[in-house]
């Protein structure tokens, strides 16, 4: 059986050891990058925005000092923009932070590189595949005695028709690597032989078969998966906080949260520092687990070797984890945090798309809801001291809440 790696990032990397990162360089404009932005410009580090999607919520904060376009195409030309824009724009040593999984890949495989210009986060990829590439991070789990859902690998259609296992299942990439049906959905559910194999042949026109796993779908939703999230130094957590990822989208299994609690809950603290201590990894780093009603174990899901998208919920708990980064990389003490249990994180317009469904369905009573959203409580993009990304966003938001509202609307003819 394969040894992984153990993985230490650059950070910062051996350029940048000659002159620590005066500013910060944000891949991205989404929700998770403008959490990015606001935790470093209140504090009075340059952030740069590169508009690497179409959110444009990042580049609208007040605390980004410049959007920059990121150009289609190769990837060598965009590391040839990126090396660029270093020299054209005094950005040498920057601290670059990718935001999304696609980022990460970019940043690893281009490792040696971009790693002569920035500063970074990320560790190289054949570092880094241990935590993206699910056949190793289980393989790994599986050594370390970790639990977690029955998953297979078949390498093929034959192998497939071989399978024995209990239904409901679950589809998923084993890894992502780019955009398609697949992993924008994040795994399709199939409740017999027949979808199985059906949706199985769909996933293999996406995806190389080596790289569709099958999984045990485990019961329960958002209230049954949690989340342990850490900036790591060798292995050794610096800051750590556990939250419960309560609603999400979809119920069963999110692609993103919704509404987020900070909670108290040893259960899912030790296996996930045994697999952060066993990877030395360095950096920030979120570790998904869902408790399993069955047996009542938490199962390791996934590790995420980047931001994660309610990030700045551990900031209003009391532990700013971007900040954090920041004074890890200038060789700086990381002060000793603590996060103050019960505070929430909301994404309205989500949670009000994963909400509204339940209320109808009477899973969820409107009192029960808006208990839920008293505080403390952090917005997901709304910011007192920085409005102009919400206002932006209205339009967006009332265009999916009407549509929403259509759709529901329907489900309750037909129900009629």
């Amino acid at each position: 059986m394969a040894t992984a790696p153990r993985v230490i990032a650059s950070l910062p990397s051996e350029k940048a050891q000659k002159r620590l990162p005066t500013s910060a360089l944000v891949m991205g404009t989404n929700y998770r990058a403008l959490g990015l932005v606001r935790s470093l410009g209140r504090r009075g580090i340059p952030v740069w925005v590169l508009a690497t999607d179409a959110h444009m919520l990042a580049s609208q904060s007040r605390y980004a000092r410049r959007s920059i376009p990121w150009p289609a195409g190769e990837e060598s030309g965009q590391v040839d923009y990126l090396l660029s824009l270093a020299t054209k724009h005094h950005l040498e040593g920057s601290l670059l932070f990718p935001t999304d999984d696609e980022g990460v890949a970019f940043v690893a495989r281009n490792h040696g590189l971009l790693s002569r210009q920035f500063s970074l986060t990320t560790p190289q990829w054949d570092e880094l595949r241990w935590a993206c590439d699910k056949r190793l991070m289980y393989q790994l789990a599986s050594r370390l005695d970790l639990h977690q859902p029955h998953t297979f690998f078949p390498r093929n259609r034959a192998e497939l028709l071989e399978l024995t296992c209990e239904f409901p299942v679950i589809i998923k990439p084993a890894m992502r690597l780019g955009l398609n049906r697949l992993t924008v959905d994040k795994a399709w559910r199939v409740n017999d032989r027949e979808s199985l194999l059906r949706r199985y042949d769909d996933a293999c026109t996406l995806l190389p078969s080596d790289l569709i796993m099958i999984q045990e779908f485990l019961p329960g939703g958002g209230e049954a998966q949690f989340s342990y999230v850490a900036l790591c130094d060798v292995g050794t957590p610096l800051a750590s906080v556990t939250a419960k990822r309560t609603r999400q989208v979809p119920m069963d299994f999110g692609r993103f949260s919704s509404f987020v609690e900070t909670v108290d809950e040893p259960k899912v603290v030790e296996p996930a520092i045994r697999l952060l201590t066993e990877l030395r990894y360095t950096g920030l780093v979120e570790v998904e687990f869902k408790c399993d009603p069955r047996d009542g174990q938490y199962k390791l899901l996934d590790v995420n070797p980047r931001v994660w998208g309610w990030h700045t919920l551990c900031g209003r708990a009391g532990v700013d984890f971007p900040y954090l980064l920041w004074l890890l990389t200038q060789g700086q003490p990381v002060p000793d945090v603590r996060a103050q249990a019960g505070v929430r994180w909301v994404r309205m317009g989500a949670d009000i798309y994963t909400a509204l469904p339940q209320v109808v369905r009477g899973r969820l009573s409107l009192r029960t809801y808006f208990q839920s959203l008293r505080g403390p409580i952090e917005w997901a993009i709304f910011a007192p001291d920085d409005p102009l990304p919400i206002l932006c966003h209205f339009p967006r938001l009332a265009y999916l809440l009407a549509k929403r509202a259509l759709s529901t609307k329907k489900v309750l003819r037909r129900a009629s």
